[in-house]
């Protein structure tokens, strides 16, 4: 069946699938020969919401499973994700979106995982973590106790059912139900010790989250004693009340994604988060790199002039800020000063992590990393692997990659 125009010819489902799509990913990465290159994703995504049918009976409540199938089969995520909104296919362009759903995947492994693996293998990505996405707006339900029921639900199926179909290509670090602080530390302690689990996820977009609050402190005790990483992922929220003046969903989605996450940053550096719990690894996702110099040198000068309001502090704020990590994606590259800068500032060799937020419409190839003119070989190995398989406990895959590995510090001999 004829879909849609490329280049003056039709082109069929068929020739629709990620693969195809892919093929000048996959070239790129032969012609970099990232073989012997570890590749981690942290942060790829699947359409949970494609999979409602089999993630809804896994609720616990019986009141809100009902509401929430519901919902469902009367073709509404309201109640599941809300806050959601369009633009992102921009206007029927990005063909994978609307067409996602005619890709055979025929048998097993589950349908996420194939698909999965065909861009992994187009990108030369070795492993990826799995994120979910209308469930990165899950902040912005009212009802705190759908919250936890989805997160749960969303918990038991990813790791019932598609991590252990992947091969350990693919790890998750699972979505808290922020809003509810007893059931982030019920997630933790159910989930935190199952295979692929490699942390915990906060969806950022929220209008109220005060990441200091006594209430998660005995959260982020039991994940800095588990090993477990704290990841805080930014998205848009083009409904909020600070974003209503935008008349372009380039503005909002500009604009929000860094906001959230220079919001909570915020609160947790100043806060002292980073002395009460310094071997809680923390990263910020979706947020870009620009925001970063900016919030170094604003938290730094404010810090100065009143350190009596952060007597916990026993550092400037941006040395904290160096203790964390932040993903690459989606990276500003127009100015290489710029960018070559912010690589300093934040010890970017150390602490950045490569993304691809795969498939969302912006997403980042590896070359985006690789090609970078003024990052050591070292760094380009690091930023694209080493340090996510350090942190996550990531195996190399060949002999070259163990090679690198040992070579760069991430693997002890």
């Amino acid at each position: 069946m004829d879909l849609i125009a490329d280049r003056g010819r039709r082109v069929t489902v068929e020739e629709l699938n990620t693969s195809k799509l892919l093929a000048h990913a996959a070239k790129q990465a032969r012609d970099r020969k990232f073989e012997d290159v570890l590749i981690v994703d942290c942060d790829a995504h699947h359409y949970e919401n494609e999979h409602f049918s089999e993630i809804l009976p896994f609720m616990e409540n019986e009141v809100f499973k009902q509401l929430a199938l519901a919902a469902g089969a009367k073709g509404s995520r309201g109640s599941v994700a809300p806050g959601t909104f369009g633009y992102q296919d921009m206007g029927g362009r990005v063909t994978r979106y609307p067409l996602r759903s005619s890709e055979k995947t025929p048998g097993a492994p589950h349908r996420d995982v194939q698909i999965g693996n065909r861009w992994m293998d187009a990108m030369g990505v070795d492993y990826s973590c799995l994120f979910p996405t209308g469930m990165l707006n899950i902040g912005m339900h009212p009802q705190k106790e759908m919250e936890f029921e989805l997160c749960w639900a969303y918990a038991r199926w990813v790791t019932e059912k598609v991590l252990p179909d992947c091969d350990g290509r693919m790890y998750t670090m699972l979505c808290l139900p922020f809003s509810d602080p007893e059931g982030c530390l019920r997630m933790v302690e159910t989930f935190g010790d199952r295979k692929g689990v490699g942390g915990f996820m906060v969806t950022t977009v929220r209008e109220r989250m005060a990441v200091y609050d006594n209430a998660y402190m005995k959260l982020y005790a039991a994940l800095q004693e588990r090993g477990l990483a704290l990841a805080f992922h930014s998205g848009p929220n083009w409904g909020a009340q600070t974003f209503q003046s935008c008349n372009r969903f380039i503005s909002a989605h500009a604009l929000g994604f860094s906001w959230y996450n220079i919001l909570h940053c915020t609160n947790w550096v100043v806060n002292g988060m980073g002395e009460r719990f310094p071997k809680l690894p923390v990263i910020w996702i979706e947020a870009g790199l620009a925001w970063i110099p900016f919030l170094m040198q604003k938290l730094d000068h404010e810090y100065l002039l009143r350190p009596s309001e952060c007597p916990i502090l026993k550092k400037k704020p941006s040395d904290y800020m160096r203790d964390m990590y932040y993903s690459t994606q989606p990276m500003e590259i127009q100015d290489m000063g710029a960018l070559e800068t912010t690589f300093r500032m934040m010890n970017a060799e150390t602490q950045l992590l490569y993304a691809s937020d795969y498939p969302h419409w912006d997403f980042d190839l590896p070359s985006t990393i690789w090609d970078l003119p003024f990052v050591s070989e070292k760094a380009k190995h690091n930023i694209l692997g080493g340090t996510a398989a350090r942190l996550f406990k990531l195996p190399p895959r060949n002999e070259g990659q163990k090679k690198n590995l040992i070579k760069y510090g991430n693997l002890v001999a």
